[in-house]
């Protein structure tokens, strides 16, 4: 019996070969390029440049002029101004209620930062083991094409099992190309939210000393 389901999977591997998985590989790899375009413009977009938008606030807040300070974070597209508005907007209400909005602010802005990341996170982690089912599929395209030629020796058979070895090595390449870029990215993303958080956490603190000291 396990003879049977050691035969009828090999007889599975055979059928299917390497190029589907490299297939899939390369539907893998446009995607993530796909996620890293759209990621790298959003960052671009809600980019700011926070030590002037500190100052800007600071001044503001230091003049009493909450409506100044509203319009200032709403006329920029920026995490770090959505999560200082959502302060201000319950400012009136004191330092706790404008603390806790903002805190609710971040929560959301970070699910925004994030979003489509995991995507790049998992094929990163996965693409190097999905080409490499790509590679043992090719090896055993191989090893069944030497028991099929009896390793007699013929230029045909070795040159079949030299294409299948082939062939197995380039879904190892392919899944190895597709992880690099997609960790990379994934790696470049997460510093710029921690960054962004951080600046975030800098600009609450600003609205929160101004908010105590009323």
């Amino acid at each position: 019996m396990n003879m049977n389901i050691v035969e009828r999977s090999k007889y599975v591997l055979l059928e299917v070969g390497a190029t589907p998985i490299l297939y899939l590989m390369i539907a893998l790899s446009v995607v993530s390029v796909a996620i890293m375009i759209e990621r790298g413009w959003f960052f671009a977009v809600v980019s700011e440049n926070i030590e002037r938008l500190a100052a800007a606030l600071a001044e503001r807040l230091n003049d009493s002029d909450i409506v100044g300070a509203r319009t200032l974070m709403s006329s920029s597209k920026s995490a770090e101004a959505a999560i200082v508005a959502a302060g201000l907007q319950q400012l009136e209400r004191g330092a706790e209620a404008a603390q806790e909005a903002m805190a609710s602010a971040t929560a959301l802005q970070r699910m925004r930062l994030e979003r489509r990341l995991a995507f790049l996170g998992t094929l990163g982690n996965n693409a190097p083991f999905i080409g490499l089912l790509g590679t043992v599929i090719g090896i055993v395209q191989a090893f069944d094409k030497l028991q099929n030629s009896g390793v007699g020796g013929s230029t045909g058979p070795a040159t079949d099992v030299m294409g299948a070895i082939a062939e197995a090595l380039v879904a190892t390449a392919i899944g190895l190309v597709v992880a690099i870029p997609a960790v990379a990215a994934y790696n470049y993303f997460q510093r710029r939210i921690r960054s962004t958080l951080a600046n975030s956490d800098a600009l609450t603190h600003i609205l929160l000393a101004y908010a105590k000291a009323v």
